[in-house]
């Protein structure tokens, strides 16, 4: 078997939808496939991206065209101009990238909370949020009045102290002001602080970021920007790195 047949075998058993990583974790179970290269995960980073019949869906995460209307009707969606500020579009995006986000955070040793409001949204795969999560409730990390203030973050990594490790608030479209006063009113915590947009958004956090009521955050660089292509390379390094026998 040549290497994209194995490549579209293995999205064909994952139901017609995988992310990199899915694939990278998955395709070397079919054993007739020889992978005769010291960068497998790169061959199949190039062949989801040049192989007819494979159509890119987000950042890392890619379907089968013959599966396309039924991952449609699942509410996987290509965002285009025309759809992309539709509720079904940013709903996808946000939980999206809240799993990829709890993902990361489990690989790193981190507890995961997501908002009350978010844990019945599914990922891709159809796993709730809530299963991908480690946790029901914030830990009592500090007054009632900060944890209800932290409550609707949409993800949050604490250590294993219970404390805050970090805040992510992801952007798709909303206004980034808003996670902004968030971090501002939580801010005397020793905790990480992103928002999480697509990349063309960071004119638009550079400028609110110059507001004087975040001169605090900008002057002590407690808020990081974090792109969606970042977030995505980072969540396949992580996946890349359990396959190895030996890590430094």
């Amino acid at each position: 078997m040549k290497q994209y047949e194995a490549v579209i075998e293995t999205l064909d058993r994952l139901g017609g939808v995988a992310t990199l990583a899915d694939l990278n974790r998955e395709v070397f179970k079919i054993k007739d496939c020889e992978w005769k290269t010291r960068t497998p995960f790169a061959s199949i980073r190039r062949i989801v991206q040049q192989t007819k019949g494979i159509y890119k869906i987000k950042p890392g995460l890619y379907g089968l065209e013959k599966y396309r209307s039924l991952n449609e009707d699942r509410g996987i969606l290509v965002e285009t101009e025309k759809n992309k500020d539709t509720d079904n579009v940013r709903m996808f995006n946000h939980t999206y990238y809240q799993g990829i986000l709890l993902i990361i955070g489990k690989c790193h040793g981190m507890q995961t909370f997501i908002p009350q409001q978010d844990k019945n949204k599914k990922f891709y795969d159809g796993q709730k949020l809530q299963e991908l999560s480690t946790l029901i409730e914030q830990p009592p990390y500090s007054y009632p009045q900060m944890i209800k203030r932290s409550s609707t973050i949409d993800t949050i990594w604490f250590n294993e102290r219970n404390m805050p490790h970090s805040f992510f608030e992801i952007e798709h479209s909303t206004d980034i002001q808003n996670s902004l006063l968030k971090f501002n009113d939580l801010q005397d915590f020793y905790v990480r602080m992103a928002i999480v947009a697509d990349i063309k958004r960071k004119p638009e956090f550079e400028a609110k970021m110059r507001f004087h009521a975040f001169d605090e955050l900008r002057l002590n660089k407690r808020v990081s920007f974090l792109s969606y292509d970042t977030l995505i390379k980072q969540y396949e390094m992580e996946i890349e790195k359990q396959s190895l026998d030996f890590i430094l």
